[in-house]
C-alpha cells in the first residue's frame, strides 16, 4: 500500500492488551510504521495493512496441533484461530511477519510445526528465566535473516515463555538457540520477511539490536 508510514497490524491477548500494545505502538513508530491493536474481538483484514506482529500472551491450544495440554496453560481459542488464519493468510499474500514470544511459536504452527509444552521440563539445562529485563542469552545461528538484522554476537534477552518450538513447519529454519539448546527463534528460508523470536523485544527499547527487528519489518512492508 501507498502510505507515508506502513500500516502494522499487532495482534494482542483480550487480557493485557491496554498495558502490551503501547510498547509496541511506539517500536513501530520509531522503525518509521504505524502500528494498529487487533484482537479476536473484532473483524480484522489483512489488505487494511502492510504488516503483521503476531504479539505474545496466551498459550496456544495444543488442539490445533496434536498436543497435550498441560494444567498450567492459559488458552484463548478465538485468538488462536485468529492468528492461524493471519499467518496463513500473510504467506499467501507475501506480507512480512514479526513474531513474538506465542507469535514465533503461531508461526511455526501455523506452518505445519508442533510444541514442546513443558520447554524447560524437556530442555533442562537451558536458563529459566521469567523477567522482562535481558537476563539469558541467546546465540544466533550463521547465515540466517536474524544474524543480518542483528548480528552474531551472543545476545541477551528477556524471557517469559513456558512453550517452545519442537517440530518446525514447512520452509522454516533455526535462526536461535539459547545454551541449553532450546530454539529462541524460527525464522522463513526463503522469501518475504518472517521471523519469530521467543523474547520480548519491545520491552528492550533501549536496545539497539532489538530495534533492528522492528526496523526490518517496517522496511520489509
Amino acid at each position: 500500500m501507498s502510505r507515508s508510514r506502513p500500516r502494522i497490524a499487532v495482534t494482542t491477548s483480550r487480557r493485557s492488551s491496554w498495558r502490551i500494545f503501547p510498547m509496541f505502538a511506539l517500536n513501530v513508530w520509531l522503525a518509521g510504521g504505524r502500528a494498529v491493536r487487533w484482537t479476536a474481538a473484532r473483524p480484522r483484514h489483512l489488505d487494511d495493512v502492510d504488516g503483521l506482529v503476531i504479539g505474545g500472551g496466551d498459550d496456544i491450544s495444543p488442539d490445533i496441533y496434536g498436543g497435550a495440554l498441560v494444567s498450567s496453560a492459559r488458552l484463548d481459542p478465538a485468538r488462536d484461530a485468529m492468528e492461524q488464519e493471519l499467518v496463513t493468510g500473510a504467506c499467501a499474500r507475501g506480507m512480512p511477519v514479526l513474531g513474538v514470544c506465542r507469535g514465533a511459536q503461531m508461526i511455526n504452527i501455523a506452518l505445519g510445526g508442533t510444541l514442546h509444552q513443558d520447554a524447560y521440563g524437556v530442555f533442562a539445562t537451558s536458563d529459566k528465566r521469567k523477567t522482562i529485563l535481558p537476563r539469558k542469552t541467546v546465540r544466533v545461528e550463521p547465515g540466517t535473516e536474524l544474524a543480518r538484522i542483528a548480528g552474531l554476537e551472543p545476545m541477551r534477552v528477556n524471557a517469559l515463555h513456558s512453550q517452545a518450538v519442537d517440530r518446525l513447519g514447512r520452509g522454516l529454519r533455526v535462526a536461535a538457540r539459547d545454551r541449553g539448546g532450546m530454539v529462541q527463534a524460527v525464522e522463513r528460508e526463503a522469501g518475504p520477511f518472517m521471523v519469530g523470536v521467543q523474547w520480548h523485544p519491545e520491552h528492550l527499547i533501549y536496545a539497539h539490536r532489538q530495534r533492528a527487528l522492528f526496523r526490518a519489518l517496517v522496511a520489509a512492508a
